[in-house]
């Protein structure tokens, strides 16, 4: 045998040359056929190999060789990546303890699962190894393989333990330098680490990692320049794209620590991040580069992708942020990113300017999420020592005038006793009493007015409110209080210089005119008339109430001029001018010319409601000219063109009467007949049964009239005296303003009467006086009983009162029936008027949308409208028609709301003008309308809420990702009241943050 092949069999088994000797041949037959099997093991054929050993081991008599067959079975088994190799390994060890090869066996397994980049493996089977018995020369190898596997699961200190003993190893120790040095890089032991990367730097295999890291070491220990250095070399050698991207962002990071800016933004935006994602801190360093070189923005840009901040970086990045946004005159952009800095508590410092930022921009432009006066006080509260105290107290006085939240304002203003204070009580209360009044809500507007009067400090404001306050007496029919009002602010010398002023004889002479003191009226109708040209509507208006002042005193000469004058400026309600006139001319006994303007304004008016007025009125004149047969004519035509006419009983009458004086006595008596039946309890009834008794009589058919006379069960025979003196008790109470004693009298007439001949009178002036006290549940069924009787002088007024009661109680289904009566037979436009724009509310509500707009539609053609009622019209169009969906229809009509709304109607129409805006893509022109929104409209929070929601969708759609979550948060925490609100924000929110989740690694998302 050759010295090689002994050295084999020496390695090979575990029994001497000596005992192999002394073996039988069969022995000899075994050995040769386990050389074989290491033979096929040496060539790492290890399939055959194990196979061969198998046999082998079954055959073998000799303990030796069955052990290392054993072993070389189960050190197959695990190169074969066979399921049982590790097995077969702990079963090796188990059924042969003794076995020189047990060690052996771990580090043969540790070994190939090290040598294969199974480290886990080779872990496992390196901790059952027994150190002690390895020789020098293995030991180092066991070390070093045993920390490195240890390293490769990120397990350090047992790494450590390990690679420190061959560090020094001459086959070992540049390895082990580089992962000892890696291992206190990666525990920010740079120190440490640069110590040892400095021992392997001039190795060729580690020359090319080393740069990498010894640049980033030097960064992470502040030498920067260096950094600098070896970045920009191994930039040069690279083409790794993650390294490319972290050297970048060393070198970047670098020039950002030297304060060298300009040499820092190439780098930092060359930088990919980690994963493809940013952080915060990378967004910040990139955005202060540009903030430096004043390009605000791209400072912006890359500021505003910082979101979800809550440290120090976000801080200072959202105050700056801010500035970039104030250089750029972005201030409801700069205010929230002020608010946010202002509540992080970081820096001090930051948080007191980023608090006096927001402060005074809030001032500027206005608040969406709080009064001004509001974060004024907060500020001055937060910082009492604030070098800018005087100028932001000056500020806070004037906020709660330019804020409009006047509701709000005034709680903040209670109990502050400073004359600066007292004046802006006495401001913010006027405009809250305007605020009252334009909502109709009278009594709380008259509450304000007197407040603001209780603190007259400012003369402008002082005569302001007292005419106000007279308007709103005067609203309230409170004539007298109202005239003694408008008297005293005509004496107050600020009085001409208010806008007021213009109109006050005007207001003046209607005051005098409800209290019908005419002569007066006219005295101050005519003033105006003679000074005020321009308003053409309220010109229009005076000419026809001074010439009413003639008409009721009997100076139809002026009367006529003044209906002419009227007719003349031609805007407003010329069928009633025309009418008038035509009266006029008759009581002057102009007989002919009356005939003829009447007979003019019937065809000229054909949609007038006073065609069938001036219908009668020309019958009448005809049969009094002597026309008879023109005048029944005329009578026939109107009973047939307006059945439901309070003329067409007075017509029948009249007929009648006609044919009694012709003794065409049958057909007077079906006339009365039909009086008697179609309007029972009427005045003409009762005429009508009275001529008919006469008729009878002559007739001689008392028979036919008894039969008759009991069918109408309003007839009673009762004492009519009784009757009238019941009555006229009632009544005298009544107009001698008695009210209590007026209504138990009433009352007692009703219960004694219920068909009394003064029944209808009784209930209309019962209903007037319960309605005159607030009991307008007890005055309800009088004006109801007063509609459904037949057509009389009280039926338009109870109609306006019976809708005003079923109105405000919201019962919009009863309410609709009195409206269209009163539309229909309304002789006043101003009823129809209201009429038509409550029917359009209450089919509104109704969700009738096209009869409220049909409404609407038609309150629009009446030209004397003021600003609200137009408004309201076209805010039902516009609300109808977002109803059912058709959006250009609704924002044509917002667009005209917004013209002339004021309070939360305006507030609404700049909403929707908003939105209008978003949907069409113009996002800047829509954060302008909603600034707006905040500025003038603070004080109406739902709105308030939908416009920045609307904000926040502009903002993301312009790339501002701060701005648009930073919006939605504040809404989702500042307005929990309005829910639908919050839900919309958080799911635009939710959307917005999982696409920024994408580039953005400080981004948390909703799970």
């Amino acid at each position: 045998m050759t010295k090689k092949y002994i050295l084999s069999l020496l390695i090979g088994f575990s029994f001497t040359l000596g005992s192999i000797a002394q073996q039988s041949a069969v022995y000899t037959n075994d050995f040769v056929a386990y050389q074989k099997a290491l033979s096929l093991y040496n060539n790492q054929q290890y399939l055959a190999a194990q196979s061969t050993f198998k046999r082998v081991k079954k055959t073998s008599k000799v303990a030796a060789i069955e052990s290392d067959c054993a072993y070389y079975i189960a050190n197959c088994a695990v190169r074969l990546n066979q399921k049982n190799g590790n097995t077969l390994i702990e079963e090796f060890v188990e059924n042969y303890p003794t076995s020189t090869k047990k060690n052996t066996a771990f580090i043969d397994v540790a070994d190939y699962y090290f040598e294969n980049g199974k480290y886990a493996y080779a872990e496992k089977w390196y901790s059952k190894v027994d150190e002690n018995a390895l020789s020098q020369t293995d030991h180092e190898k066991f070390n070093f393989n045993r920390g490195y596997t240890a390293f490769s699961s990120k397990n350090f200190n047992e790494a450590q333990k390990y690679l420190n003993r061959v560090e020094n190893s001459q086959e070992y120790g540049s390895q082990a330098k580089y992962y000892i040095g890696f291992m206190a890089y990666e525990g920010n032991d740079y120190d440490k680490a640069n110590e040892y990367f400095t021992q392997v730097e001039d190795e060729d295999k580690y020359k090319e990692k080393l740069s990498y890291y010894q640049a980033d070491l030097n960064f992470k220990l502040g030498k920067f320049d260096k950094a600098i250095a070896l970045a920009k070399a191994q930039l040069e050698k690279t083409n790794e794209k993650n390294e490319v991207s972290q050297l970048n962002k060393i070198i970047g990071e670098s020039y950002f620590n030297l304060e060298k800016y300009a040499d820092a933004i190439s780098y930092l935006t060359a930088y990919k991040g980690k994963k493809g994602k940013w952080n915060n801190t990378d967004y910040y360093q990139l955005g202060y580069a540009y903030y430096k070189q004043k390009d605000y923005v791209n400072a912006i840009s890359e500021f505003n992708k910082i979101i979800d901040g809550n440290n120090s970086v976000a801080q200072n990045a959202y105050y700056h942020l801010g500035e970039s946004y104030v250089n750029l005159d972005k201030k409801q952009e700069a205010l929230n990113v002020f608010r946010s800095a202002s509540q992080m508590d970081f820096d001090l410092k930051i948080q007191e300017d980023s608090w006096l930022n927001y402060a005074k921009i809030s001032y500027e432009i206005g608040n969406p999420y709080q009064s001004v006066p509001q974060v004024l006080t907060s500020y001055l509260d937060k910082y009492p020592e604030t070098k800018y105290k005087e100028e932001l107290e000056t500020l806070l006085i004037d906020s709660y005038i330019t804020s409009k939240n006047y509701k709000e304002a005034l709680v903040l203003l209670k109990g502050k006793k400073s004359f600066e204070n007292k004046v802006a009580y006495q401001k913010v209360a006027y405009y809250r009493g305007i605020e009252l009044f334009n909502d109709t809500n009278y009594v709380a507007a008259e509450n304000m007015f007197d407040a603001s009067l209780s603190e007259s400090l400012d003369a402008k404001y002082t005569a302001r409110a007292t005419f106000w306050k007279a308007e709103t007496d005067y609203n309230l029919t409170d004539y007298d209080d109202a005239l003694i009002g408008f008297k005293q602010f005509k004496q107050q010398i600020e009085a001409n210089q208010t806008p007021e002023y213009i109109n006050l004889d005007y207001n003046l002479a209607y005051t005098y005119f409800k209290k019908k003191e005419y002569a007066q009226a006219i005295q101050y109708f005519k003033s105006f008339t003679a000074n005020n040209r321009e308003d053409k509507i309220r010109l229009n208006d005076a000419y026809l109430r001074l010439a009413d002042s003639y008409f009721v005193t009997s100076v139809y000469e002026n009367a006529i001029t003044g209906y002419s004058d009227a007719l003349g400026v031609n805007k407003i309600e010329m069928d009633y001018a025309y009418f008038q006139r035509a009266l006029s001319f008759g009581y002057l006994g102009q007989s002919e010319k009356k005939i003829s303007e009447l007979e003019t304004f019937i065809s000229k008016y054909p949609q007038s409601k006073l065609r069938d007025d001036a219908m009668y009125t020309l019958g009448n004149a005809y049969v009094k000219s002597g026309n008879t047969d023109k005048g029944v004519t005329m009578y026939s035509q109107l009973v047939s063109e307006y059945n439901g006419s309070l003329f067409t009983s007075k017509v029948l009458l009249r007929q009648g009467l006609v044919y009694y004086n012709k003794s065409d006595n049958e057909k007077a008596l079906n006339k009365f007949k039909k009086i008697a039946s179609d309007f029972p309890n009427s005045p003409e009834s009762n005429q009508a049964v009275a001529t008919a008794r006469l008729i009878y009589i002559d007739l001689g058919r008392v028979d036919d009239y008894a039969a008759w006379i009991q069918t109408l069960d309003y007839v009673e025979v009762t004492d009519g005296d009784l009757d009238h003196a019941t009555y006229q008790s009632a009544e005298k109470q009544y107009l001698d303003t008695n009210t209590n004693q007026a209504i138990k009298l009433f009352n007692g007439y009703l219960n004694d009467f219920k068909n009394g001949l003064h029944a209808n009178q009784s209930h209309f002036y019962l209903a007037q006086l319960y309605f005159k006290k607030d009991l307008k549940e007890n005055a309800k069924p009088h004006y109801k009983a007063v509609t459904d009787a037949s057509q009389s002088e009280f039926t338009e007024e109870a109609l306006l009162r019976l809708s005003q009661i079923t109105l405000e109680q919201k019962n919009w289904e009863e309410a609709i029936p009195a409206l269209k009566r009163l539309e229909a037979e309304a002789n006043f436009p101003q009823n129809s008027l209201f009429a038509q724009s409550n029917l359009m509310q209450a089919n509104y509500q109704l969700n009738k949308y096209s009869e409220a707009v049909a409404y609407a539609e038609k309150v629009l053609t009446n030209l004397s409208l003021d600003n609200k009622v137009k408004s309201d019209a076209h805010l039902i169009i516009a609300r109808s028609a977002m109803q059912t969906n058709d959006e250009t229809k609704a924002k044509l009509a917002y667009a005209k709301v917004e013209e002339t709304a004021t309070g939360e109607t305006a507030a609404e129409a700049l909403y929707y003008n908003a939105y209008f805006k978003n949907k069409a893509e113009s996002y800047a022109a829509s954060n302008t309308i909603v600034q707006r929104l905040a500025k003038d409209y603070s004080g109406y929070k739902l709105y308030g809420a939908k416009g920045l929601v609307i904000m926040a969708k502009n903002q993301y759609a312009l790339a501002d990702a701060f701005q648009a979550t930073y919006i939605l948060e504040s809404v989702i925490t500042n307005f929990k009241e309005f829910p639908e609100v919050v839900a919309e924000a958080q799911t635009e929110l939710n959307i917005i943050k999982t696409e920024q989740a994408k580039t953005n690694a400080s981004v948390e998302t909703e799970d």
